[in-house]
């Protein structure tokens, strides 16, 4: 599938959509829509992925294979910038489909409902559960597969990008290994999933369980996309919840270099290391027999420029968590996986 991705303003830093479609997904980019970077290309700022042309609109935009357009942002509280309305009309008055992974349902917006309907167009909102979800029944951890958990020091750490990583090294290795997928560009990526953030709270630990259940049988390693952090003023229910669902045996804690305090929430500061490895670690060990232990980390060093100041903090980050650590990105992942499989 063609597809153009919208990041207006955000890209690369906060489009994190858009980096793991270019980075990870079957898809063929034509381009990715930002105002602040057109003209130039992709690769002048994130040089491991897809190539594609940065351009100002989808008026800006000659490509009549064009399949889809892809919302590639994820803002806190997923809503939809009205400067992004124009995009999204021309996409659909073009004949094209309209991914998106807002909580903001575009299938539910009168205005791209109509305009969806009368260009013959598909809106596909990824972030609409399923409607037959239920509670946990507690039995993840009957399945072949060993589940494997990235948790995080917070959201936009690089969780998703952790799972995706070793599961392929895993898969390059040998190993049959599978993602599990908890969020929206995950789902994406990876063509099925249940988006977490937008399950009834009752049911969070329920939907991680039955993805579990589908998949545990048909691989040995499930490497299971984690959800913002246990100590998130916003998203530690999401988080918790996953830890109880996938009942996970080894987890792998994410932080990214240089992280202070919570984005979004800058007055909340980021505890210890030790205190997130205590917190994860206690709140899985009602559920997990063998108990869920933090065996390694991923340390996201994208704001260093010098590789050799980010083998630093990658090897700064391993002494403080006591377990390897890696950059995923940057370095290679088999000294982590040593430990994982």
């Amino acid at each position: 599938m063609r597809v153009a991705i919208l990041a207006h303003e955000q890209f690369p830093g906060r489009a994190k959509t858009a980096l793991g479609i270019l980075r990870y997904a079957d898809y063929d980019v034509a381009a990715v829509l930002d105002r602040d970077t057109a003209g130039d290309q992709v690769t002048d700022y994130v040089p491991d992925v897809q190539d594609a042309p940065i351009v100002e609109s989808m008026d800006a935009l000659a490509d009549d294979d064009l399949d889809a357009l892809i919302i590639g942002i994820a803002p806190i509280g997923g809503g939809l910038e009205d400067s992004w309305r124009d995009d999204i009309r021309a996409a659909l008055e073009s004949g094209y489909d309209v991914i998106s992974g807002l909580h903001h349902f575009l299938s539910e917006d009168d205005e791209f409902s109509r305009l969806a309907d009368e260009h013959g167009c598909e809106l596909q909102d990824v972030r609409k559960p399923p409607e037959d979800l239920t509670v946990s029944q507690g039995i993840a951890d009957e399945v072949d597969a060993e589940v494997i958990l990235t948790v995080g020091t917070d959201c936009a750490v690089g969780k998703m990008t952790v799972s995706m990583e070793l599961a392929r090294d895993a898969r390059d290795a040998g190993y049959d290994a599978a993602v599990i997928p908890t969020g929206q560009t995950g789902i994406m990526i990876e063509g099925w999933g249940n988006p977490i953030d937008r399950v009834v709270s009752d049911f969070t630990a329920g939907a991680v369980e039955e993805m579990i259940l589908e998949k545990g049988d048909e691989h040995d390693y499930l490497f299971v996309e984690g959800q913002g952090s246990i100590v998130h003023p916003a998203y530690s229910a999401v988080t918790c919840g996953i830890l109880h669902g996938a009942m996970p045996d080894k987890l792998v804690l994410c932080d990214e270099v240089g992280r202070e305090a919570i984005h979004g929430y800058e007055s909340v500061s980021l505890p210890p290391i030790q205190t997130y490895v205590d917190l994860y670690e206690d709140l899985a060990e009602p559920v997990s027999e063998t108990g869920s232990e933090v065996v390694a980390g991923a340390l996201n060093t994208a704001e260093l420029d010098d590789d050799e100041a980010a083998r630093k903090a990658v090897d700064d980050y391993a002494d403080e968590l006591g377990a390897p650590a890696v950059d995923v990105i940057r370095q290679d992942t088999d000294e982590v996986l040593e430990v994982l499989l």
